[in-house]
């Protein structure tokens, strides 16, 4: 092998060793990941409400033992720095063979009906923990406290919540039951245990150690219980000694006479505080928050979670921004929980997460998309909106995927067309997909609301509704042109026919075979069913008259389908009665003086003119 190739597969292997894999992922997929267990507590700063030496030297004692008092005291002084007990002593690294105490100055001797002494210890973490433990260990030969309660805040010492109590005499100093039962009903309240808790012989200091899920009943279901989460869940930790000594009504004397001046007070070698920083199983470290560590210079430095699993937040509380498919949930040992992304095909930069939907998709997909672009709609921006149409050759995620309908403003009814074919809503007789024409057989008006009427049509013979008698294949020479007159209705055409009626076409009814004179013998006729509604005029003896009556036209004009007539149609028939005569057929003829005009509405008015001008006819 070149030792080119040995050299850069020695470059990779050594990347990869350098670069370990992500707790988070596992062959691609994520899975729940944990930051390390620390000690919360190290090096954060505690904020003391009673430290010796603030106000000048004092001299502090230990409480009375086998040694000569001369060897058990000791001059506190905050001004310098060899005999001072600050308060950072409690958080800083744990030496027993070097031990750092904080001290608090020198409380009065207590008696029974004496107000607690209320010294606290306030340690800011920086960061929302899930807490194991809390455990305070004093300073060797310290009088032993016998009142200390715990509180916690989850809101950075907004609100405080209680933890813990310790004390001989429960009921008296905290209003609670020494040892309570714990259910899970309960189980996410603070409880008071008396002061065996204390351990530890006096020469290396007595520990007081709280473990926040000792005898909770869902503490083996951690995972799945929303309620000691919140329990173990804190960003503040405060500790506050009530009491040094609990007295009785018959000893306080005696106590008082015992107690070594400057003895009465607390001191604590080691703060600790154990758990993990809380990132509801979406990260496997904290991180300083971006400035907090210029900021820090001996205040509290903030943390944040460093996510995964498409989650944001300092805690990872959250999905990030649109990643909103599904609900944001906990990740455990059986499902990440990760957070997935919008599916907007695109055209979308914001979501939103809607349950109904979620529970309706069984719980596949609950993301809205939020504003769509690129004329888009829809959940998804899956479809065009109102106004455009899908451009086939383009896959909806293109930008360009939608086309504007731009239907013609006089055309069409509306500017929404077919999504699909874009096809705008055309006005009566327009026509085209922008409906920007009239269609066969209308013309265009001046009329904005009807842009395009039906041309009018004089006739000389009537086109069947349904195939006649003969030759249906008849050749276009064989039928010759229809006559057409003028579209027109004027007096002369009123005064030159014998009646002038509008008549419905009802139906067809049958052929007659019988032969006509004036060279109409053998000629072949078909009948249709007229019912005439109105009879504008009509010859002195004629018996026309409303009603049903029968209408013969020519077989071979009906073949030729020159022009149309159609079956519930209404016309204006103006024609001369000796055309019937002649073929020798009942009812009404229709010759080659007879004019056919498809029936318009306002023709009522205008031939009602032509009947009071027709006095001038002859």
């Amino acid at each position: 092998m070149p030792a080119r190739a040995v050299a850069l597969l020695a470059t990779a292997a050594l990347a990869l060793a350098a670069t370990p894999p992500d707790p988070c992922y596992e062959d691609g997929r994520p899975r729940r990941c944990i930051p390390d267990f620390v000690n919360a507590a190290f090096g954060a700063p505690v904020v003391a409400s009673s430290n010796c030496g603030r106000r000048g030297p004092e001299r502090l004692c230990d409480p009375p033992g086998d040694q000569p008092p001369e060897n058990s005291c000791r001059v506190c002084d905050a001004a310098r720095s060899d005999r001072r007990h600050p308060a950072s002593h409690l958080t800083d690294l744990n030496n027993p063979h070097d031990v750092t105490c904080w001290r608090s100055a020198t409380i009065p001797p207590t008696a029974y009906d004496s107000p607690p002494d209320n010294v606290s210890l306030t340690l800011s973490l920086g960061k929302k923990y899930e807490l194991t433990y809390v455990s305070l260990q004093f300073c060797p030969k310290a009088a032993r406290p016998d009142s200390v309660a715990i509180h916690k805040s989850a809101d950075y010492g907004v609100t405080w919540q209680p933890f813990q109590f310790y004390s001989s005499q429960c009921r008296r100093v905290y209003g609670r039951p020494n040892k309570a039962s714990v259910t899970a009903a309960n189980e996410q309240e603070a409880r008071c245990s008396d002061s065996h808790r204390l351990a530890g012989d006096s020469s290396g200091g007595a520990r007081l150690a709280f473990s926040t899920l000792e005898g909770r009943p869902s503490a083996s279901n951690f995972d799945i219980s929303p309620v000691l989460q919140d329990w173990v869940t804190a960003t503040d930790v405060r500790v506050i000694f009530n009491r040094l000594h609990m007295m009785n009504e018959g000893d306080e004397v005696d106590n008082k006479k015992q107690a070594a001046p400057g003895s009465q007070h607390y001191a604590v070698s080691d703060f600790a505080v154990g758990g993990r920083c809380k990132c509801n199983g979406h990260a496997s470290r904290c991180v300083p928050v971006k400035g907090s560590e210029a900021a820090a210079g001996g205040g509290v430095l903030q943390l944040s979670c460093d996510c995964k699993h498409n989650t944001a937040g300092r805690d990872c509380e959250r999905c990030k921004p649109f990643h909103f498919d599904r609900p944001w949930g906990r990740a455990t040992a059986r499902d990440a929980n990760e957070c997935k992304e919008c599916n907007c095909n695109g055209h979308a930069r914001r979501c939103r997460f809607n349950m109904e939907l979620y529970k309706l998709s069984g719980r596949a997909s609950g993301g809205v998309c939020l504003k769509c672009r690129h004329y888009t709609a829809g959940r998804h921006c899956h479809y065009c909106r109102e106004g455009y149409y899908r451009d086939p050759t383009k896959p909806i995620t293109h930008k360009k995927a939608c086309k504007p309908c731009d239907c013609h403003p006089v055309g069409a009814s509306g500017k929404t067309c077919n999504q699909t074919s874009g096809q705008c809503p055309c006005k009566d007789g327009v026509t085209g997909t922008t409906c920007n024409r009239c269609a066969k057989g209308y013309q265009q008006s001046r009329s904005h609301i009807a842009p395009c009427i039906r041309i009018p049509r004089v006739v000389t013979a009537v086109q069947a509704m349904e195939a006649v008698d003969g030759d249906p294949g008849r050749a276009a020479e064989q039928c010759g042109r229809c006559r057409a007159a003028a579209r027109t209705l004027n007096l002369n055409k009123f005064c030159s026919r014998d009646y002038v009626i509008m008549g419905k076409v009802v139906g067809r009814e049958a052929s007659a075979g019988r032969e006509g004179s004036a060279g109409l013998a053998g000629e072949q006729w078909v009948r249709l069913a007229l019912s005439v509604q109105a009879v504008y005029k009509r010859a002195p003896r004629s018996r026309l008259r409303r009603g049903a009556t029968a209408l013969h036209v020519r077989a071979a004009d009906l073949a030729c389908k020159c022009p149309k007539i159609k079956i519930n149609k209404s016309y204006l028939i103006l024609g001369v009665e000796k055309e019937g005569v002649s073929a020798g057929l009942p009812g009404l003829t229709v010759g080659d003086r007879t004019l056919l005009l498809e029936w318009r509405d306002d023709w009522h008015r205008r031939i009602r003119r032509l009947q009071r001008r027709a006095i001038n006819c002859h």
